[in-house]
C-alpha cells in the first residue's frame, strides 16, 4: 500500500445520513402518536353511544314489513306446524259442517279400512 493512498472526505455525507435517520424516527413517532390519538377518540365516541347505527330508521322500529315476512324462529314454527298436524290426525272434527263431512283419527280410519276393505272396480269396467 502506498503512503499517498487516501480516501476522499466528500464520498459520504454523514451529517445528511444522520439527519434523514433522525427525520424518519421523528416521523414514525408523530405517526404513532396520531394513530394512538385517533384510537382514543374513536373509543371515546363509541363509549358515548350517541351515534345511531341507522339514524333514518329510528322512528320506524314498530313498523312491520309487508307480507310475506321472514321467519324469526323457523324451528319453533315447524314444531307448531307439526303439532297442529298431529292434533288433526288424532282427533275428531268437522271438515265441512254443511255437507256433513267429518274428520276421524287416523288410527280409527285405518282400522275401519281394514274391516270394510278397499273399494274395487267391477269386473267388466275399463280402466280410464
Amino acid at each position: 500500500m502506498s503512503e499517498h493512498a487516501r480516501h476522499e472526505d466528500s464520498d459520504i455525507n454523514v451529517r445528511a445520513i444522520l439527519g434523514v435517520g433522525a427525520g424518519v424516527i421523528v416521523a414514525g413517532i408523530v405517526i404513532a402518536a396520531m394513530v394512538w390519538s385517533l384510537f382514543v377518540y374513536l373509543s371515546n365516541r363509541e363509549a358515548l353511544g350517541t351515534l345511531s347505527e341507522f339514524p333514518l330508521a329510528a322512528g320506524q322500529q314498530q313498523r312491520l314489513p309487508p307480507e310475506p315476512r321472514l321467519q324469526t324462529d323457523p324451528r319453533e314454527d315447524l314444531r307448531v306446524f307439526r303439532q297442529a298436524e298431529e292434533d288433526a290426525l288424532k282427533s275428531y272434527g268437522w271438515v265441512d259442517k254443511n255437507t256433513g263431512v267429518v274428520r276421524i283419527p287416523i288410527d280409527k280410519a285405518m282400522s275401519l279400512t281394514l274391516e270394510r276393505g278397499l273399494p274395487v272396480r267391477p269386473e267388466g269396467a275399463k280402466k280410464p
